[in-house]
């Protein structure tokens, strides 16, 4: 981990070497980059990889009266390729931080199993950044009031123009699950844990990415809401399960909420994609202009939504068929030590081996 103080430092650049210190290491990286803003020669490409690019500045016409507002909106091109590795860097300093301030703290009082220290740290910090997401997802919502009208789903499609919190969350999102993948290797991940992590990093990086580029953002901004909801609740009842088995109720109701995403997400994307943009007037493929409005992406997209949500629900079938079975186990092995307790104590009592059975033998002969 990051920021650890070890009394034997292993030989340089060693994997051990790199693991301990990739969060100082990486700070440097990203310390170097705010460095450049200092000199003219090199601020120009230091800003590329800080800010947000691509500016476009257009007037809002308000009343014939007042003078046109200025506003400002972004689109996005190959320069956001820089500002996504900057913030990769800040997720896996956060990361580190989260990992040794708060989640190593914790762990040392719960003694955790290795197995159970590995998911809780997963779920430490999935839950932190889901529930941040979460937060900033529906301030954007509000802000922009798109839960008043559903329309804007499509509305006006292709969607270059995007206001700087919306391009700023996407450019966050992406970062983030970019900086898991080099994470699997700095938190020494278990072997049989890193199928199931890269699948769902990936499935996260190809989703929000499509959306990104495709100008879908609104519907992907809708779609991700719900979902981190849901992600938030397993993972903070897995947390209270760490502490205490016997905290359970929350799975219950994450369970619940799952299939009513599941749910929403297949109708919100059946009503984009199968009947707001196949009835715009603006159809066409055109990659200068941003449109993707043609049958074969749109249905490209949507069956690659519905196989995904049909892989999660496959696998949340599974995973309840796995916990039933095991709670019919412990019951059955509940009864099977009950059974032989009560057995002695009555042939003890009553049957032919005990002290009152060899008694009514001999009055009786």
């Amino acid at each position: 981990m990051g920021f650890r103080k070890k009394s034997k430092s292993p030989p340089v650049l060693s994997h051990e070497f790199v693991i301990q210190n990739h969060a100082d290491m990486v700070s440097c990286v990203a310390m170097i980059v705010l460095l450049g803003l200092m000199f003219e020669v090199t601020a120009k490409y230091a800003i590329m990889f800080i800010t947000v690019q691509y500016n476009v500045t257009q007037t809002l016409d308000t009343d014939a009266e007042d003078k046109p507002e200025p506003f400002s909106y972004y689109k996005y091109g190959p320069k956001d390729m820089a500002t996504v590795f900057f913030y990769l860097l800040i997720a896996i300093i956060l990361h580190a931080l989260i990992q040794e301030y708060i989640l190593d703290k914790i762990n040392r009082r719960l003694h955790l199993s290795k197995t159970k220290h590995s998911k809780f740290n997963e779920s430490g910090q999935l839950a932190t950044f889901y529930s941040f997401s979460f937060i900033w997802g529906c301030s954007i919502l509000t802000s922009e009031e798109f839960e008043t009208n559903p329309t804007f789903l499509w509305e006006g499609y292709p969607h270059i123009h995007m206001a700087f919190q919306v391009k700023f969350f996407y450019i966050c999102q992406i970062a983030y699950w970019f900086h898991a993948l080099p994470e699997l290797y700095f938190q020494k991940v278990r072997k049989e844990d890193i199928p199931r992590q890269l699948y769902y990093i990936c499935l996260y990086i190809f989703h929000i990415t499509g959306a990104y580029v495709l100008n879908l953002h609104r519907l992907g901004l809708v779609l991700l809401v719900p979902h981190y909801l849901v992600e938030l609740l397993f993972h903070a009842s897995r947390l209270f399960y760490f502490s205490d088995e016997n905290k359970q109720k929350g799975f219950t109701l994450w369970a619940l909420l799952f299939v009513i995403t599941r749910l929403l997400t297949l109708t919100v994307s059946v009503l984009t994609f199968g009947f707001g943009l196949s009835r715009t007037d603006n159809q066409g493929f055109s990659l200068a202009e941003g449109n993707f409005n043609v049958l074969t992406v749109r249905m490209t997209c949507l069956s690659a939504i519905c196989l995904t949500q049909a892989w999660m629900m496959w696998k949340f079938i599974n995973f309840q068929l796995k916990k039933w079975r095991e709670q019919s186990q412990i019951q059955a092995n509940k009864k099977k030590a009950v059974s032989p307790k009560s057995r002695p104590k009555n042939q003890n009592l009553y049957g032919s081996g005990g002290r009152k059975g060899t008694e009514a033998r001999r009055e009786k002969n």
